[in-house]
């Protein structure tokens, strides 16, 4: 299958220190993987590297077959990747019904449309009930996103996400401050994701990563040590000195 994603030979030193160095790895669509690795790995270069917030020094990212290098962060919106954040970058005194059509507005041309006006375009609150439904949202559509709980603040990040129509969809640690009470909600989000949609997801907690992913892809010092699936990433002796250490010997990993 041809790849949907691809990152080719892809380096960035700061310093001298490289901290992305020669990373190469691709994606087809439908594709569930996780990007592990210790803290000061260079987990949050690569993606930035790859989104267009960073320039590289040297090496090439492809979507769908172009190469989109030279693009900035918009452009590759535009072309299908799509990033979440680690820590939400939602605003607070606005709806989720406002956070959703402003990404289907942005998608489809119209955000210099009058903003307050999207409740009279049938197509666009069509579109964004039937996200905001999809993950549990709709019955807080038009409350403040100060007024509803984090766990749900993530689930709008997907849905905002999803709104824009991803073709690459990366995930910065979905349940990153979700108490545990809610992560099986991000969870079934996750489950429920397009199955074409090819998803890199960074993520710590082990147990969600094994859970969602299909296939591991461990950075250590900028570098690709490990790309298989989760039953061998726990059998890797170089990932067990990196990065799992005694994760890697409790029985439910093995």
């Amino acid at each position: 299958m041809q790849p949907i994603f691809e990152v080719r030979n892809l380096k960035r030193a700061f310093g001298g220190l490289a901290v992305t160095n020669d990373v190469s790895l691709s994606m087809a669509p439908g594709d569930r993987v996780a990007l592990i690795g210790p803290n000061g790995a260079g987990k949050t270069t690569f993606v930035n590297l790859v989104t267009g917030n960073l320039r590289p020094d040297s090496g090439e990212v492809r979507i769908g077959g172009e190469a989109v290098t030279g693009v900035d962060a918009i452009g590759r919106v535009r072309r299908g990747l799509v990033r979440s954040f680690q820590v939400t970058r939602l605003f607070a005194d606005m709806t989720p019904a406002e956070h959703v059509a402003l990404a289907v507005l942005q998608r489809s041309g119209r955000a210099g449309r009058l903003f307050g006006n999207f409740r009279g375009m049938s197509d666009v609150m069509a579109e964004v009930q039937e996200l905001l439904a999809k993950l549990g949202l709709k019955e807080l559509m038009h409350r403040k996103v100060s007024e509803i709980a984090y766990g749900q603040q993530r689930l709008l990040e997907i849905a905002v996400a999803l709104a824009l129509k991803p073709r690459v969809l990366l995930l910065d640690e979905p349940a990153a401050g979700v108490p545990q009470s809610d992560t099986g909600r991000i969870e079934q989000a996750l489950a429920d994701l397009p199955d074409d949609l090819a998803v890199l997801m960074i993520e710590h907690d082990m147990d969600l990563v094994f859970r969602f992913a299909k296939r591991v892809i461990v950075l250590a010092a900028g570098a690709i040590i490990f790309d298989g699936s989760p039953s061998e990433v726990t059998k890797d002796p170089r990932v067990r000195e990196a990065y799992l250490g005694s994760y890697a010997n409790a029985s439910h990993a093995a």
